[in-house]
């Protein structure tokens, strides 16, 4: 291993006034940089001791609006620093196009950082895990190279990496503390160690591509459980390994895995867990503020750096949430990323975040910033929804981009269809017997017709995968299969969608129609006319509904509650809130930022997959509901 003496020591002429708080002038020459003193154990910012205590917040999580917001609060709770990963898959939706404006501007991010008084820790991947689709990566590396090896040295997947680093590093470079910015440590790939192809060509790779945008202007390091086997397969020569743990870990111990491997240097928790993820179907995960303040204060008495992961958790929209899992388990990660963490999903301070203030008052300077209070909520009340079509209507069909014949079912990915449904339709074989039987796998979950009426559903996380077809007469099946998310942890990368091994009674079903919905926005629904409609249980396919519902003032946060309702989609003024859920559960409302409104008309548009209640509404409410032991700020 390469002894790690990184230097990052540049010397700047210019007058800007930056986040180390040294007043300049004109005449004297400011050096800046970010090192390690091995002697003392200790970082140099700019040649003088100091200690990062961080906070995690996702610039993809909110929107750009609410980003300085968001990390005032951060700096006003005592935090000196903001850690972030990078999300390839936003920034390159598909293979030639790129995106680095509105919720993409990473660059804008780090500038509001900068002003806003801290430092950035930057996490660009090219896997971030995040509890995010497919951990970041873009799904279409599987479409273009289906035996592609992500996460390893492979060199059709190293040429995508190199051309991503290239786009981002390029921006971020002048951003470097070495350039007077506020980027004082970079990572490489992210907790790597807990991945089974324990490649050390690949992260040698990452590093080596990295290293040639960073240079020595801000410090490399790696990130992993506080593990010997974990820090085994994460640690690359070059860079600082650090490792992450959570309030009911033994501090001396988890510290102690991390010395085996880098025996002198400051302490680091790059992940320090203020709550938890939440799948679905559990109760919301929680983390006392107690025994979190309690194991953060042991680790500041040993001069420790810290990142809390998340300080501020905010929503994965849309269908950007994940999954986790394996070969044989699959557990998808609800809307909200509220974390239990110190701000909630709405950005309002919680009394862990004052518990956090305080306990930092007694480690660091505090900063002359007022402490936040929760941001007043719109309780717009009750919206009558009213059915506009079904999914299987023909003129629904407009909403699919691509339909199209297949001899064998076609996955999402060769589709070219990140996420949404699928809708796959053949002719039954005959000679069945009464009943048939389908059995196939499906990912992830498909609600199985026969002629157009609902006789099941299959699902991987419930391993259901087997059904009674009790109509001897069908003519035909249709599968209708929705995305969860792809895997964001575990051994397997390559996770694809869709159904595969149909058969009816061992008879292999082929000769495929198949629709594919991206459902990303149900904008042209404003086209459509209402066709019949039944509430209760969606026998003959998903149904679409909308409603108009009016903001007087300026529109302020609201939640919208789902309750009674079925799964299904959200959509406001064409902004996709993302998937719920509610009987399955906890998470009954969906957070709706107030910016995504306008004061006057606003419209709500639904696509519901399964159950309509008899009263066709939905209520935006001024209180979130994630369900079981959910309880964030006092006036909740």
């Amino acid at each position: 291993m390469w002894k790690l003496i990184l230097l990052v020591v540049v010397t700047l002429t210019s007058a800007m006034e930056l986040v180390d708080h040294t007043p300049l002038n004109n005449t004297t020459p400011h050096v800046y940089g970010f090192e390690i003193d091995y002697e003392n154990n200790q970082f140099l910012l700019d040649g003088k001791p100091f200690r990062y205590v961080s906070g995690s917040f996702h610039y993809f999580r909110t929107p750009k609006v609410y980003w300085r917001d968001r990390l005032r609060k951060m700096r006003a709770a005592g935090l000196n620093a903001v850690s972030t990963y990078v999300e390839w898959s936003l920034h390159q939706p598909r293979p030639n196009v790129w995106r680095w404006d509105g919720e993409a501007d990473i660059v804008e991010f780090l500038r509001i950082a900068q002003e806003e008084d801290l430092l950035v820790l930057l996490r660009p991947g090219p896997y971030i895990c995040a509890e995010r689709d497919l951990g970041g990566l873009p799904p279409w590396l599987m479409t273009l190279v289906p035996d592609i090896k992500m996460r390893t040295n492979d060199a059709r997947y190293m040429g995508y990496v190199e051309v991503y680093f290239q786009q981002l590093l390029t921006r971020v470079e002048p951003l470097l503390r070495g350039n007077g910015g506020p980027i004082i440590m970079v990572q490489i790939e992210n907790e790597y160690g807990s991945f089974p192809a324990c490649d050390v060509k690949y992260r040698e790779a990452l590093r080596d591509i990295i290293t040639r945008y960073v240079g020595n202007k801000a410090l490399l390091y790696t990130t992993d459980g506080s593990g010997t086997s974990y820090l085994r397969c994460g640690v690359v020569a070059g860079a600082y390994a650090t490792v992450d743990f959570g309030a009911s870990a033994n501090v001396t111990s988890s510290f102690g895995a991390m010395r085996k491997y880098q025996p002198n240097g400051p302490l680091v928790n790059s992940e320090y867990y203020t709550g938890w993820l939440t799948h679905w179907d559990e109760a919301f995960q929680r983390v006392s503020t107690a025994a979190f303040i309690k194991t953060l204060k042991a680790m500041l008495n040993l001069n420790a750096s810290i990142n809390l992961y998340m300080m501020y958790g905010g929503t994965n929209f849309g269908f950007t949430a994940g999954a986790n899992g394996g070969e044989n388990q699959y557990t998808p990660q609800i809307t909200s990323y509220d974390y239990d963490a110190p701000l909630t999903e709405a950005g309002d301070p919680t009394d862990k975040y004052f518990a956090l203030h305080d306990a930092l008052a007694e480690y660091l300077p505090m900063p002359n910033l007022s402490l936040p209070t929760a941001a007043p909520k719109g309780n717009y009340g009750v919206v009558g929804l009213q059915p506009v079509t079904r999914l299987f209507d023909s003129q629904a069909r407009r909403l699919a981009a691509k339909v199209g014949f297949h001899k064998t079912a076609p996955t999402f990915e060769q589709l070219d269809l990140p996420t949404g449904v699928v809708l796959y339709e053949t002719e039954l074989p005959a000679g069945l017997k009464d009943p048939a039987v389908l059995s196939a796998d499906v990912a992830d979950r498909a609600l199985v017709y026969l002629d157009d009426y609902l006789v099941g559903t299959l699902s991987r996380t419930l391993k259901l995968k087997a059904l009674s077809l009790q109509n001897p007469y069908a003519k035909r099946i249709q599968i209708l299969v929705e995305s969860q998310g792809h895997l964001n942890f575990g051994s397997v990368v390559q996770d694809w969608k869709g159904i595969f091994n149909a058969k009816v009674d061992g008879k292999p079903l082929k000769n495929w129609n198949v629709s594919s919905f991206p459902l990303d926005n149900l904008q042209p629904v404003g086209n459509f006319s209402v066709t019949s409609f039944t509430s209760g249980n969606q026998v003959n396919g998903p149904f679409i509904l909308r409603a108009s519902f009016k903001v007087e003032g300026p529109p302020l946060d609201t939640y919208l509650s789902t309750k009674e309702w079925g799964k299904g989609v959200a959509y406001v003024n064409g902004h996709n809130l993302g998937r719920y859920w509610p009987k399955t559960g906890p998470q009954v409302t969906l957070y709706v930022p107030g910016t995504w409104l306008k004061t006057g008309i606003n419209e709500l548009i639904v696509i519901e997959y399964e159950y309509v209640p008899a009263e066709l509404r939905m209520v935006f409410q001024g209180v979130p509901n994630l369900g079981r032991s959910h309880m964030r700020v006092k006036n909740d």
